[in-house]
């Protein structure tokens, strides 16, 4: 029985350890979207902790500086989580071989994993778990400090973008100020470049939003922007031009609308959204055609040339729309985005789906 209950020790204390290196793997190694376990509970538990802190804010303001700290204090609590886990895996280990009581398990455990070095072992498997518990908990640590760069790198040049369509789509960002802008200042056919870089930036978000998911969890520098309010106004901006606007067909607008709505699927695919891979053009939008006619009416009266045919650009609107309109929404509701239109000022389509999935389910 004393043997049995050994082996159990053992096996269970080597599978929490695997776990701990495989949700490390998957967080800073591995380049694509994983679900993992480990980090879903991290970040679920710590936004509970963060909702409770919210109650009582006053005001968006309020609550987005608490936020501001759930994604990096998500990614370094990370850390501890895994540590603990390998310590814990690795006392099972040493007290089936023969570590002497939990007690003592414990202790050499967490001297080899810190390196500190004041409790060893007294025969070879024992030295062994040693060397490897301390080299583990070095690589763990290291994973974290080499991988910081590369995150705030990939938040730098998302920011960057964010931060440049202020001047042009104001602030909140709004697809018609932006059309208008452009009316005014550059003339409307100059849009091809604006569409050119938001097809790039669309394209390094969903690799770096999947790969490294605590970037959806970091808030820009001002409380009034957010990524998400700024693709949904490039998308909306690039829709209206499409199906409203007399101007040369662009098909640069048409690929970064596709690579848009593709970038936000795929994070709302990773967070576990639920919306239509295959939505028809006819299907609902949160977006009312009241709305849309008085965003038509506010570009006329500032001189923006529209197609002839009001009803038709509204089905066209809604049938470019649709690809991206759940989604968008539902990420606005998960990151707590400022006030903007068109995007996080809609209700939530998907509420149920995203009181599931709240938290990320982090590479």
């Amino acid at each position: 029985m004393d043997i049995l209950l050994k082996i159990v020790a053992f096996a269970a204390g080597l599978g929490l350890v695997v776990a701990a290196v495989a949700s490390a793997v998957q967080a800073f190694v591995l380049p694509r979207a994983a679900a993992d376990p480990v980090v879903r509970v991290v970040f679920r538990a710590l936004r509970r902790l963060f909702n409770l802190a919210m109650r009582p804010a006053r005001g968006y303001e309020q609550r987005d500086r608490i936020m501001a700290l759930y994604g990096p204090l998500g990614l370094l609590t990370l850390l501890p989580t895994w540590l603990i886990m390998t310590n814990v895996g690795y006392m099972g280990m040493f007290w089936a071989l023969g570590a002497g009581s939990w007690y003592d398990a414990f202790k050499i455990s967490g001297s080899s994993l810190l390196t500190l070095g004041f409790a060893t072992g007294n025969h070879l498997a024992l030295t062994v778990l040693e060397f490897s518990e301390a080299t583990l908990g070095l690589i763990l640590v290291a994973l974290l400090i080499a991988y910081l760069p590369t995150i705030y790198s990939a938040f730098a040049r998302r920011e960057s973008a964010v931060s440049l369509l202020e001047v042009r789509a104001g602030s909140p960002p709004s697809a018609t100020e932006l059309i208008e802008r452009y009316q005014r200042l550059h003339g409307l056919d100059n849009l091809h470049p604006l569409w050119e870089q938001w097809e790039i930036w669309f394209a390094e978000l969903e690799e770096s939003h999947t790969s490294l998911a605590a970037l959806v969890f970091f808030r820009s520098p001002k409380p009034q922007q957010s990524w998400v309010t700024a693709a949904g106004a490039v998308l909306d901006a690039a829709a209206l031009v499409n199906a409203a606007i007399d101007v040369k067909h662009d098909l640069q607008a048409d690929m970064t609308i596709r690579a848009g709505f593709l970038a936000l699927r795929s994070i709302a695919d990773f967070f576990g959204v639920v919306h239509n891979a295959n939505p028809k053009p006819t299907d609902p939008i949160s977006v009312s055609r009241a709305e849309f006619d008085a965003a038509w009416d506010h570009m006329a009266e500032r001189g923006v040339p529209l197609k002839a045919d009001r009803d038709k650009a509204w089905a066209n609107f809604a049938g470019w729309r649709v690809n991206y309109d759940r989604v968008l929404i539902a990420l606005a509701q998960i990151t707590m985005a400022p006030h903007a239109p068109w995007s996080s000022d809609r209700t939530p389509p998907a509420r149920e789906a995203l009181e599931k999935t709240a938290p990320p389910n982090e590479h």
